[in-house]
């Protein structure tokens, strides 16, 4: 069993009870609860049941408090998984980016994340992927660029020439003039005498000279002659 180890000497009981009160953290001030009974000459066992942990984390605390005081006994934020990338290896990636690829050397005319991730590999024997590999680029302040889509056959000559020879295949169109409006009042028709069902028939018009028609037959004049 290992030997136990002492607190430290500038602090007490009371002084660690006052600190529990004080805090906000519930873990702090378990732990300070906990070393105080040791303080005030308690067992390490009880001091550990106070604490509701075993004998072995209870001597963590006191190692941490040792080192730190009470701020050692607040659950720090854990340091997680270390960059793959350093601030070293960031600085030479950027500067072989500006400068470029040699081809002779490097074998391709520009970069790409294929490019780099074999780059790494073979400077620094890191493997990363490409999301990553772009996600870091990004935060270096690197964009991607994409060369537009140009055909094997294309002759930038002829596409010179073509634009410069080549006319518009569309003019201007004449303005036309707005045709005369009508007068308010000219838009209003009056009935003409030979309209409507005379109109096919014609009308005729009767004269003072013209021959009166009889009103009657001949025959039932002569019977109302003798009367």
């Amino acid at each position: 069993m290992a030997a136990a180890i002492g607190l430290r000497g500038d602090y007490g009981a009371r002084q660690l009870r006052e600190l529990a009160k004080g805090s906000r953290d519930a873990d702090q001030t378990r732990r300070l609860l906990a070393l105080a009974e040791v303080y005030d000459g308690g067992s390490r066992s009880h001091a550990a049941k106070v604490g509701g942990v075993g004998l072995q984390t209870l001597r963590d605390w006191v190692l941490r408090f040792n080192a730190e005081g009470p701020a050692g006994l607040v659950n720090g934020k854990p340091p997680g998984k270390a960059a793959i990338l350093t601030d070293e290896r960031r600085r030479e990636l950027a500067q072989i980016i500006e400068s470029g690829p040699l081809p002779a050397v490097h074998g391709v005319v520009r970069w790409r994340l294929i490019d780099l991730m074999q780059w790494l590999h073979d400077e620094f024997r890191v493997s990363i992927s490409t999301q990553t590999l772009s996600r870091e680029l990004r935060a270096m302040g690197f964009r991607r660029l994409s060369a537009r889509p140009r055909h094997h056959a294309q002759d930038a000559d002829a596409v010179a020439t073509f634009k410069k020879a080549s006319r518009r295949g569309w003019r201007r169109s004449r303005s036309t003039k707005p045709q005369a409006s009508m007068k308010p009042g000219s838009g209003r028709r009056t009935r003409s005498p030979a309209a409507g069902r005379a109109a096919g028939r014609g009308h005729r018009r009767r004269t003072i000279n013209a021959r009166a028609r009889p009103t009657s037959s001949a025959r039932s004049a002569r019977h109302r002659e003798p009367a």
